[in-house]
Order: structure tokens, then sequence, then C-alpha cells
């Protein structure tokens, strides 16, 4: 049975395929999922449609990220924390503290976007991307200052 697809499919193919596949396959589970159309004119012209309007939200969306990449490369986050010997802290600062000081700041920014790769374990000033897009990454610096 040939369908097209409206989604991307490991191993079938992407949004816009015509593709054959079995028919109890594409009748009980691709179809029903609202993964694909059955091919015909009427929804070829209508998968054109929504891989227009897929694509202007992707770029709509990847313009509000750019904008706030911009925010966000300007700001400038402080630790200040308790220090031993040798101005090595006691604990850590990683990437959980990083993001829940950004929230702080008002943006709202997921612990697992903060591109850290071990946790900061010394005074200083550090240089922490932040991966907002898979295309958009932005730095931030991070303050380790003594209490």
């Amino acid at each position: 049975m040939k369908i097209i697809l409206r989604a991307d499919i490991d191993r079938l193919g992407k949004i816009g395929d015509l593709v054959n596949v079995a028919p109890g396959y594409a009748r009980n589970y691709l179809i029903p999922k609202k993964l694909a159309y059955p091919a015909n004119s009427g929804n070829l012209k209508r998968i054109e449609f929504e891989k227009r309007r897929a694509t202007q939200m992707a770029e709509r969306e990847l313009e509000d990220i750019r904008r706030l990449a911009l925010k966000i490369k300007d700001l400038s986050l402080t630790f200040q924390v308790k220090v031993g010997e040798e101005e090595r802290l006691y604990g850590s600062v990683t990437a959980g503290d990083i993001a829940e000081e950004i929230v702080k700041q008002g943006f709202d920014i997921e612990r697992r976007k903060i591109l850290l790769e071990e946790p900061i374990r010394q005074l200083g000033v550090y240089t922490v991307g932040v991966r907002l897009h898979p295309e958009v990454t932005a730095e931030i610096k991070v303050w380790v200052v003594k209490e």
C-alpha cells in the first residue's frame, strides 16, 4: 500500500515521502496514529501545505531562539562559595546550580542544556556554553568567588 508520511519515521522515511508499506501496517498503525496519509492527489497537496507550514514555524522558532541567545550572551552569573586551603572549593558549582541561577535571572533554561563537562571546583571566571537549539549555542560568564 502506498502512503505519504506525515512525520519522520526511522527506517521508513521523512515527512512527505511516498513509501510502500504492508497494508496492515498502514491501516492499523500509521494512519490511526496520524503518521501517514493514504497516497492520493488530495493528500499530496495537503502534505505539501503541511511541509511549508512546518518549515515556516521552524524558521520562526529558530529566530526566537537566536534572539534569546543574544540576551543570554550578556548574562554574567556570580557564585559565592566557601573555600578551603589552596583556594579549593567545598563542593562544586554544577550545571544544575548554573541553570537554577539562570532561572532566577528570568530565563527558562533546563539543566541539561548547560554545556559543562565537569563541575567547577576552583575559583575563577569561566565561560560556559548553553545549547538552546542544535544550531544555536550561547556563552555566559560564570564567576566563582570567595564568600
